[in-house]
């Protein structure tokens, strides 16, 4: 640490081919030292190595939840809130950044940044109180690259286990963070990537892998990262045929899915034209369907053997894989595709066989998730970035405006209410023991009863 600011030294990292093995550079501070492990620390360190992403249900560790769905088993989440009504606590979060609020136990841990992004950082807030307890300069540039207005420096969602919180800010860095202490663990700064609007896809672990998509206009590639040290585990650079020269067309902000379908444990990366499967241990590729779109930024979801894929637009469909193939699989294992008011920022709720959704736009609708067919819609106005959830038969909806709808997961619409808070959605929620942990441009709520 130089005159109070903390300086970073850059790594000329290179892109591996597909499936190999790089070094990484993952250095706290200029300074580097060797650390003597005590057994204790070893203990920890091998409960930490044994450790699991499953966690408990009422824990939003991730972009949508302990499952990556949405969906919550939570109770006390009221259906109606204002300014004055089923507010525990209220507080500013200073800067600019999309990134949702994920949760451990007490904790709430988001990102943020300053509009212009010279800072980048990592807030924890205590759940009961909303006081704010750690905020943690992850960087710091003179020069910040470009990011398009409607994005943040600060979009991706982090992840949080017991003891430590994973950021990640695209290309601009990495970082793993001591929960109770705010201290940095290792950073990740050597990835090269232009995002050209700004990062997007939030950070999913398994086991001791932590996968990264980097979809550019110059790169496109994903990596697995060791969580305990940041070291590179591998880097599979995406060889698709774009059928353009034109990097905005091969750009994308998907968060990766892992799923297991027949003892066979994959990690599902959508991007730019295609989605494909990769051997979580190895960056192997297991499978690939070919879709076309770009910009593809909502979360896969599985179940009941299907996994369902927003390409994102141009076009923008929503279709259901079965995830079991080999190869190249367009033409084998596609059941169905749909274009009727799908979104393309917005992540879907997939809620026994039935599928929620709203777009872009404002339409809300649901779909048989076996078939595809559209069961019912209905405008219900404003324009949505922030992804809907689905707590006690209950989907909120979240927009920019500011406005919650609340309908019921039922086969015909069925609207229960509609909520405003003073600033609009840019974030998804969290929910947490009776808690529904909402971010908007300005503010961060705890809703409760």
């Amino acid at each position: 640490m130089i005159g109070g600011r903390w300086l970073f030294r850059e790594g000329a990292g290179k892109m591996g081919r597909r499936g190999s093995r790089t070094p990484g550079i993952f250095l706290p501070a200029l300074r580097v030292s060797v650390v003597k492990l005590t057994l204790p620390a070893v203990v920890l360190l091998g409960l930490l190595a044994c450790a699991t992403t499953a966690v408990g249900a009422d824990r939003w560790n991730q972009f949508r939840g302990a499952n990556g769905d949405g969906q919550s088993a939570a109770g006390g989440i009221p259906s109606t809130w204002s300014e004055t009504e089923h507010i525990a606590w209220k507080t500013a979060i200073w800067g600019k950044g999309w990134s949702s609020p994920v949760t451990w136990n007490d904790q709430v841990w988001m990102t943020t940044a300053t509009p212009e992004g010279h800072r980048l950082a990592a807030i924890c807030v205590d759940r009961r109180t909303g006081r704010i307890i750690h905020d943690v300069t992850v960087r710091e540039f003179e020069k910040p690259p470009y990011c398009h207005p409607f994005n943040s420096y600060a979009s991706p969602t982090p992840w949080v286990e017991e003891g430590r919180v994973w950021v990640h800010f695209g290309s601009m860095g990495t970082a793993c963070i001591d929960t109770t202490t705010g201290r940095v663990l290792w950073r990740r700064l050597d990835f090269r990537c232009n995002h050209f609007r700004g990062p997007g896809s939030s950070v999913v672990i398994h086991g001791n892998n932590l996968f990264l998509p980097f979809d550019g206009v110059d790169h496109q590639f994903v990596v697995a990262l060791d969580k305990r040290t940041g070291a590179t585990v591998w880097n599979s650079v995406r060889d698709v045929d774009y059928g353009t020269n034109n990097g905005d067309l091969k750009k994308a902000y998907c968060t990766a899915k892992v799923i297991t379908v027949k003892n066979r444990t994959q990690v599902i990366v959508p991007g730019a034209v295609a989605t494909i499967s990769y051997d979580p241990g190895t960056g192997r590729e297991f499978w690939r369907v070919i879709h076309g779109g770009m910009n593809a930024a909502a979360r896969p979801l599985f179940g009941n053997g299907l996994l369902f894929i927003n390409t994102g637009a141009v076009p923008t469909q929503l279709m259901a894989v079965r995830p079991d193939g080999k190869g190249n699989v367009t033409d084998t294992h596609v059941e169905w595709t749909t274009m009727n008011s799908v979104a393309s920022r917005p992540s879907q709720l997939l809620i026994g066989n039935e599928i929620y959704m709203v777009s872009n736009s404002g339409v809300a609708s649901c779909l048989d998730a076996r078939t595809g067919k559209t069961i019912w819609q209905k405008r219900i106005a404003g324009k949505h970035v922030a992804s809907p959830v689905h707590v006690g038969g209950r989907i909120y909806t979240f927009s920019q405006e500011g406005v919650t709808h609340v309908f019921a997961s039922e086969k015909k619409y069925r609207e229960l209410a509609i909520n405003r808070l003073d600033s609009g959605f840019m974030a998804s929620p969290a929910i947490s023991e009776g808690m529904m942990i909402l971010r908007t441009r300005k503010h961060l709520y705890a809703i409760t009863e």
